[in-house]
């Protein structure tokens, strides 16, 4: 699966979020900022974006996922820290 396919797909669940998409070789890097993510446990964020993913996974477009799941307001806090 292309890193625009997997891109159009989360994009239409995390409407408005900023998403960076890259692959390297079968695994797929995730960098998803979405006020979705507010209030949400690092386990539940993931499950969420798992949830779009499943059948792809399910059927081996995609073989492994790697993923950061942050708020605009966590990418704010690191960005004036560092």
């Amino acid at each position: 699966m292309e890193s625009e396919a997997i891109k159009s797909l989360l994009q239409q669940h995390f409407v408005s979020a900023n998403i960076e998409v890259t692959i390297e070789g079968s695994h797929v890097n995730l960098l998803i900022i979405s006020e979705l993510f507010d209030g949400l446990t690092s386990l539940k964020r993931q499950q969420s974006v798992y949830g779009v993913l499943s059948e792809s996974i399910a059927n081996g477009e995609i073989h492994a996922v790697n993923m950061k799941t942050l708020t605009p307001q966590e990418v704010a806090r690191t960005q004036s820290h560092g």
